[in-house]
């Protein structure tokens, strides 16, 4: 049988034909579609919200709870009406990730719609609302979270005493009162933080009382409030935890008694200095520097210099140990400790070298300048940090000239934070090389506002990558050190900023 001729294109019937100017469309699978909502959060701030608010309509469940945690990272508050509609989402992981979304890009009108979840039947919605409720921390929702507070989960009752906690008015504490009966010792330790965190003195015995919770969690809990409040009347009890054998709560209980600085602790405090525990005895140094006196300063020096106690070699224990020493010996040494300091400056290992200087910094020795100096081109990352660090603090006007070379230069751009620094107890240390050199420049005489630094500045500026500048737009005020403002790199940055554009203007 012959075959049967083709018929030619031009011949099909016109039902079977694309339409003139018509493109055939792809339609992009889930998993690509989350994809390229992935990549537009990614490229940073979106004009058009459109495509992010059209996919909480997809078909696919885990197309629209990416949507969601995108339009959650952008924060943004054109999305809130339409991720308010989301939250009848039939699927819960969607809601409850339109609920977290609801918190940072959501305004005063969404808050309703979140109260309403509440009582969605699942307890993940329930949860995530009650935390996205602790954005805006509106004194009206007090009302409605107090209705959750015998939530049947846990982890809603948490929520619950987080977002109350950040609310902080007398209703809202009344009704955290209720959560420290709580069956559970995380709700329990929150609702304790939750009541400290505005620091009203009728708390004092509510917290005061639990510090015989059954749980180590909640009692570690209670002791740093009570450090936090400076409660004298908790120092028996802390004391007394101090004499038990479990060690969980008592790092937190040397905190607080350092912050309580009340002398009747400086016996514990000492013998704490000799545990075993690496840990107990960074935290018994360190309060011991709050409180000050002759002990404090013994035990400080020991922890510098002698290589027998207790621990010497081991990394993380030593450098935690070495940075407590030194800040407690900065806060409590006289200038008679120059010597030993400077002579520590030469010890082999650079944890010695670091804590020395870091000490040298606290106390403010000027005279320690010049050989603080020569720590800049140490040979261990962390002393040199270390080293701009404490000529920041010194004001020492003699290392303008190395600083700057030093900002200009490209390595200090890439640093990252330096080995241990996470170690750093009570100090205003920066982390990264690039922010201790910026810091350390303007707190300099003058160091705002010499054209030198401020053309340093803006030459590091322009070699940034865009991630650094973001998390430069996000620090902190200015601090305050020794009742002066000490610029942080945000203010030093905006003021090189507006300088050069003044100079440029005309007239």
């Amino acid at each position: 049988m012959a075959p049967r001729p083709r018929r030619p294109a031009l011949s099909r019937p016109p039902a079977r034909r694309k339409a003139a100017g018509r493109t055939s469309r792809r339609v992009l699978p889930p998993s690509e579609r989350a994809a390229a909502i992935r990549a537009t959060v990614h490229r940073g701030r979106v004009e058009d919200l459109t495509p992010l608010l059209v996919a909480l309509s997809d078909p696919v469940a885990g197309v629209r709870q990416t949507a969601a945690i995108a339009l959650g990272l952008l924060a943004d508050p054109r999305a809130a009406t339409t991720l308010a509609a989301a939250l009848q989402d039939p699927d819960a992981a969607v809601r409850g990730s339109v609920a977290e979304a609801l918190g940072p890009a959501g305004r005063p009108d969404t808050r309703l719609a979140l109260e309403a979840v509440l009582s969605d039947p699942d307890p993940h919605v329930r949860q995530k609302a009650a935390d996205a409720l602790a954005t805006a921390a509106d004194p009206g929702s007090v009302v409605a979270l107090e209705v959750h507070l015998h939530d049947p989960a846990a982890e809603v009752r948490l929520a619950v005493a987080r977002t109350l906690g950040r609310i902080g008015t007398p209703d809202a504490h009344l009704a955290l009162e209720g959560l420290l009966s709580d069956s559970s010792d995380r709700v329990r330790r929150e609702a304790v933080l939750g009541l400290g965190r505005a620091g009203r003195p009728e708390v004092l015995r509510l917290i005061r009382a639990m510090l015989n919770d059954p749980s180590r969690r909640v009692r570690a809990g209670a002791a740093v409030i009570s450090g936090r409040l400076h409660d004298h009347d908790a120092v028996p009890r802390l004391l007394e935890i101090l004499l038990q054998k479990e060690t969980w709560e008592k790092p937190s209980v040397l905190v607080a008694l350092g912050r309580i600085g009340d002398r009747r602790a400086i016996p514990g405090l000492v013998d704490a200095a000799e545990s075993p525990q690496h840990w107990l005895r960074v935290c018994a140094v360190h309060a011991l520097g709050e409180l000050g006196g002759a002990e404090a300063r013994d035990v400080a020096i020991r922890g510098l210099v002698d290589t027998a106690w207790p621990v010497r070699g081991a990394d993380k224990p030593m450098a935690a140990r070495m940075v407590a020493a030194a800040i407690a010996l900065g806060a409590v040494g006289v200038p008679e400790d120059l010597t030993l300091l400077l002579d520590l400056l030469e010890d082999d290992h650079p944890w010695p070298r670091r804590g020395a200087t870091y000490a040298l910094g606290h106390l403010g020795l000027a005279a320690a300048a010049p050989r603080i100096r020569e720590e800049l081109a140490d040979s261990a990352p962390e002393v040199r940090l270390a080293a701009v660090w404490a000529l920041g603090r010194l004001g020492d006007d003699g290392a303008r000239e190395e600083l700057v070379r030093l900002l200009r230069s490209g390595p200090c751009l890439e640093s990252a934070p330096a080995p241990g620094e996470e170690e750093i107890l009570r100090s205003d240390a920066e982390s990264r090389l690039f922010d201790a050199i910026v810091q350390a420049l303007g707190r300099l005489p003058h160091g705002a506002d010499d054209p030198v630094v401020q053309s340093a500045l803006l030459a590091a500026r322009a070699r940034l990558p865009d991630e650094e500048l973001d998390r430069l737009a996000r620090l902190p005020l200015p601090e305050v050190v020794e009742d002066r403002p000490v610029p942080t790199l945000r203010t030093l940055f905006e003021s090189a900023i507006v300088t050069s554009f003044d100079e440029d203007s005309p007239g």
